[in-house]
């Protein structure tokens, strides 16, 4: 196959490339830089494109591929760090990893190549891609879980449309991390060591506080305590606290945490009692509903899960036709439920779409009694 290979500098996607090569694919490697990497360059100093592309290009070196570099910096502003800026200044909490592989790696990018110079697109996901015929003698793509299942990465793929993940395939699907690890020292790569990225994809090594003061300032606001309403401190803007936060809430007779907001008010409730069974929530609604196929039969047992991790959730599905979304009941509560995230369905090792997290039907009742308190 003509393989478009998407590398970072990073041990997962130069094994890919290895991967690929080795089984005979001809390869061509891209790398894309965005806006983050250069124009704030100067501002932040610390995000290490320069250290990224100079492995990309030595893991390409070594096997003889040519290394293209594509500039997607106005799709990545506009349509994930613009997004994000908007989204949590509402008072959610939006997830730019999702937003950058449906809009830009596998969005922007496949609209940037000649797809007709190409059979597939591949990257160092772990997710596997599973090909089907359908009753109309289509050929479509299932989105199934990786081996690994912590790293697995089907939650970040799930926004992806059919059209898209046809065109994917994700050669470490089928292996655990360890064991890309240990090919990357039996290739001896020359990142073999190079530690995994963490954190948001476009901060680097920034601190997401610090990037939002940049672009939100700061406005003072009261930290209260949702039991009693009573007023415990003040912190400097809502939009830099989410649902479960416990960093960054300096008060004594702690640990508190953060368990509601307020945007209008510019309020944010916390608790002691994060834990207890009355901060718990399994309803809500989800929006934004992506499906790889038809639409899920909800008498059918699916999952969820609404974060990335190995951690999933039976639920169950009622659909809202006037709304275009959907009502989420999870068999078990969970305790951290955020607006702007995501929920992403299973069906057995198939991921079936996701949607994003509108609002939670089970508001904190103690919250209420505050707010009416400060009335």
């Amino acid at each position: 196959l003509r393989v478009a290979v998407l590398v970072s500098g990073g041990v997962d996607s130069s094994v890919a490339l290895r991967l690929l090569c080795g089984a005979g694919h001809s390869c061509t490697a891209f790398y894309i830089k965005i806006w983050f990497q250069e124009d704030f360059q100067n501002f932040w100093s610390s995000c290490p494109w320069e250290e990224d592309l100079k492995y990309a290009q030595d893991v390409c070196d070594e096997v003889g591929v040519k290394l293209e570099i594509v500039h997607l910096t106005d799709v990545y502003w506009n349509k994930v760090v613009s997004k994000c800026i908007t989204e949590v200044r509402a008072g959610r909490t939006p997830n730019p990893d999702i937003m950058c592989n449906t809009v830009v790696k596998f969005g922007a990018f496949l609209d940037h190549i000649d797809r007709t110079k190409f059979d597939r697109v591949a990257s160092g996901h772990y997710a596997r891609v599973e090909r089907y015929v359908d009753e109309q003698g289509t050929i479509r793509a299932r989105l199934m879980l990786s081996k690994d299942e912590v790293k697995d990465q089907t939650y970040f793929l799930s926004q992806l449309s059919q059209e898209q993940l046809g065109f994917l395939m994700f050669p470490l699907g089928s292996l655990a991390k360890p064991e890309v690890r240990q090919l990357a020292h039996s290739l001896n790569l020359p990142n073999k060591d190079r530690k995994d990225s963490q954190g948001i994809c476009f901060l680097g090594k920034v601190k997401f506080s610090d990037f939002i003061s940049r672009h939100l300032g700061e406005k003072e606001g009261l930290l209260i305590e949702a039991e009693t309403g009573k007023t415990m401190g003040k912190h400097k803007g809502f939009w830099f606290y989410t649902i479960g936060q416990r960093r960054g809430i300096s008060l004594s007779h702690g640990p508190w945490y953060v368990v509601a907001k307020d945007s209008e008010k510019n309020l944010v409730y916390i608790s002691r009692h994060y834990f207890s069974g009355d901060k718990k929530r399994r309803n809500f609604y989800v929006d934004n509903l992506s499906w790889f196929s038809t639409i899920p039969d909800p008498s059918c047992p699916i999952k969820c899960k609404v974060r990335h991790g190995p951690s999933f959730h039976d639920c169950e599905l009622e659909f809202e036709r006037e709304k275009q979304g959907a009502r989420v009941k999870l068999l078990h509560s969970d305790q951290a439920l955020a607006a702007g995230q995501y929920a992403a369905f299973y069906a057995g090792e198939t991921c079936l779409g996701s949607g994003m997290i509108t609002e939670s039907m089970d508001d904190l009742e103690s919250c209420t009694v505050s707010a009416r308190a400060l009335e």
